[in-house]
């Protein structure tokens, strides 16, 4: 029994030189849609066009890994104990880069163990998908920051009401005996209608020539916030 369970543990299945040549090949190809989804995807973005192609060679990478692994049960245990030791300290800028990391670990599995048609319709599907949507964008927050004296409390409260209704989230509300600071986040969308305002006499004044028309104001700054904003 403990022969069996050894030759069956380092049981290898050899492979010949044209089939690994067809895996390769065949984890370039869709290692390649890759990287033109990938490309297509980002344009216009924080597209990076060594990561690109680094999701390209993963996908051969991983391909000859799983090509060496082969059957033989006891490299694949001692495989995964190497490569558990490695630790990535490159930031992830985009969500969609751990969908292609993924993509790319996927399709060398499937191309190393000989599974064409998964990596194929897989690829197809998930490139489809990505095309159509992967372009779609968080709606991009402005945090606006307004310090002024603490008399216009109440004036600067009503006037971000009165131009955003309940649409303004108050963040940060900071007070001193003199002063008062308030932090709001908005859409961008909703702060460029804010200079189109048909209430009262506000038409076509920007939040900000109002708030400055109170008087008595330190300043006003806006902040852009995206989920881009770690590039």
């Amino acid at each position: 029994m403990r022969k069996v369970l050894l030759e069956f543990l380092e049981s290898t299945g050899q492979l010949d030189l044209q089939t690994i040549i067809l895996r390769m090949a065949v984890a370039t190809l869709v290692g390649f849609l890759i990287y033109l989804s990938y490309m297509l995807s980002h344009e216009g973005s924080i597209y990076s066009r060594k990561f690109n192609v680094s999701l390209m060679a993963l996908t051969v990478i991983t391909t000859a890994v799983m090509i060496v692994i082969g059957n033989n049960i006891a490299l694949s245990l001692g495989m995964v104990g190497a490569l558990s030791i490695v630790r990535f300290r490159t930031a992830i800028k985009d969500s969609r880069d751990t969908v292609y990391i993924f993509w790319t670990i996927v399709t060398g599995i499937c191309c190393g163990s000989g599974d064409f048609l998964i990596a194929g319709i897989g690829g197809a599907f998930t490139f489809l998908i990505l095309l159509i949507f992967g372009r779609i964008k968080n709606d991009n927050r402005v945090l606006f920051i307004i310090r002024t004296a603490r008399v216009n409390e109440a004036r600067i409260e009503a006037l971000m009401f009165q131009y955003f209704a309940r649409k303004a989230n108050l963040r940060v509300k900071n007070t001193t005996e003199n002063s008062v600071e308030f932090i709001y986040e908005i859409s961008k969308r909703l702060l460029d209608k804010a200079g189109n305002a048909t209430k009262g006499n506000m038409k076509g004044k920007s939040i900000t020539d109002a708030i400055y028309e109170i008087g008595n104001i330190e300043y006003c700054n806006m902040v852009m916030q995206n989920d881009e904003i770690s590039s």
